[in-house]
């Protein structure tokens, strides 16, 4: 079984930083894309940033330049680096990881979400 843990969330006001982080564990052979969507009430969920095991990366475009993206194979760590949040990015973060677990495909595991709340 795999796990994602979310940390890093929490309460800031407008043009505050905060940094995502997300810790995968448990039977894994490899981590391909991963990544992080969010979901605010009465909204869908929305990819907010990928990055695949190369380092190539992906953002929403309400996010772009702002966030930022990048991954520790190593450690099998993802980050999101928030940077100048606005009200409109309060939502529940969710990390999001393709995984090779040695069966026939791959999967999708989420985390549980962690909640960003930016206040004006």
């Amino acid at each position: 079984q795999v796990q994602l843990a979310e940390s890093g969330g929490g309460l800031v006001q407008a043009g505050e930083s905060l940094r995502l982080s997300c810790a995968a564990s448990g039977r894994i052979v490899s981590l391909n894309d991963m990544g992080w969507f969010r979901q605010a009430p009465g909204n869908q969920r929305e990819l907010v940033a990928v990055i695949t095991r190369g380092g190539s990366t992906n953002y929403l475009d309400s996010v772009k330049d702002r966030f930022t993206i990048s991954r520790d194979n190593a450690k099998k760590m993802v980050y999101l680096q928030m940077d100048s949040l606005k009200p409109e990015d309060t939502a529940v973060y969710y990390c999001n990881a393709n995984v090779y677990t040695g069966m026939i495909s791959t999967r999708n595991y989420w985390g549980q979400g962690t909640q960003v709340t930016v206040s004006s």
